[in-house]
């Protein structure tokens, strides 16, 4: 049964009314078949209506629709010969972040992932796609990894933030990010992030710091989510549509701050509605990314990457 946020009420009124007109009567007649047809064409009407006027908050809560595309569901549909690879060689494996070397269309790739999880028992698996230091760790190793043997790097970001527990913060969190974003700035090879739910702060930075981001139109991307923003400066959660709008999150604000490089469209009424062709766009809009990049030399690539993240607030400045 498909899962329905508040404001896709009328939608999903609409949608019951022709589940229950396709269970009660036989769909060859001709009466019928019409009212569905009527139907599901206003169902569509809505859902377009909707979907064109979005606030921040909305793309919010589509960003963390349950049936959204996860990290793994994008892996399986991108790459091939996947390889997990585990561990951080300092502390233990943290399988927030999923990644390893595999096939991109038929060329070798290092993939990075933060993966959230899709049912109870793999977001506990997954710690809710937020990574302890010993993921970041892992990045890291894997991110150098891809240097030495001169593969692209491909991420996939999708994470509230990095996990905040004591525990995280007696192993090195921040200095486990730190070092991450420093190792993705110094990557010698193509580079391409995709933000495809939430880029929640310093956790989703630590593998989006690429050449080229990629950010799905309803993902949102910030420095702390809308409700941490609301406790913080209004005191009170309740305000997060309120600090939603403030923070410039979608990817729509995003694009225009020079923040992200391109938006990848969603299927009407998002990711949720069609996965296989979202992440198929996605597909198409990596391959478009990566091609520019390569035959470029680590220098060139280290310089260009450099220019981009200097000159983000530029033209705010002015």
């Amino acid at each position: 049964m498909r899962h329905f946020l508040d404001f896709e009420k009328a939608v999903a009124e609409l949608e019951a009314k022709i589940e229950e007109l396709r269970r009660m009567t036989d769909p060859g007649e001709l009466n019928i078949a019409e009212e569905v047809a009527q139907l599901s064409d206003k169902a569509e009407r809505q859902l377009r209506a909707i979907y064109s006027k979005l606030t921040a908050w909305q793309k919010t809560q589509v960003a963390r629709h349950p049936e959204r595309p996860k990290a793994k569901d994008v892996i399986s549909g991108l790459i091939t010969d996947f390889t997990l690879l585990s561990g951080d060689r300092v502390f233990g494996e943290d399988a927030a972040i999923v990644a390893g070397p595999g096939r991109f269309r038929g060329d070798p790739v290092m993939v990075i992932a933060i993966e959230k999880g899709s049912d109870l028992e793999s977001r506990l698996k997954h710690n809710f796609g937020s990574p302890r230091p010993d993921g970041y760790r892992k990045a890291r190793r894997l991110i150098e990894m891809a240097g030495r043997f001169g593969l692209p790097i491909l991420s996939f970001v999708d994470t509230s933030g990095a996990y905040p527990g004591i525990d995280a913060e007696a192993r090195g969190q921040a200095e486990a990010i730190a070092r991450g974003i420093d190792a993705c700035l110094a990557a010698p090879v193509p580079f391409v992030a995709s933000i495809i739910g939430e880029g929640g702060s310093g956790g989703a930075i630590a593998i989006a710091a690429a050449d080229f981001v990629l950010m799905f139109e309803h993902a949102i991307y910030s420095v702390i989510s809308p409700e941490g923003c609301a406790a913080i400066l209004w005191e009170d959660r309740a305000n997060a549509a309120q600090a939603a709008e403030a923070m410039k999150i979608t990817a729509q604000d995003l694009k225009r701050l020079n923040i992200i490089d391109r938006i990848v469209r969603e299927p009407l009424g998002g990711a949720n509605r069609d996965p296989r062709a979202a992440i198929a766009s996605l597909g198409e809009a990596i391959a478009g990314a990566l091609k520019p990049l390569q035959g470029l030399t680590p220098e060139a690539l280290r310089a260009k990457r450099r220019e981009k993240f200097l000159a983000m607030g530029q033209s705010q400045l002015g």
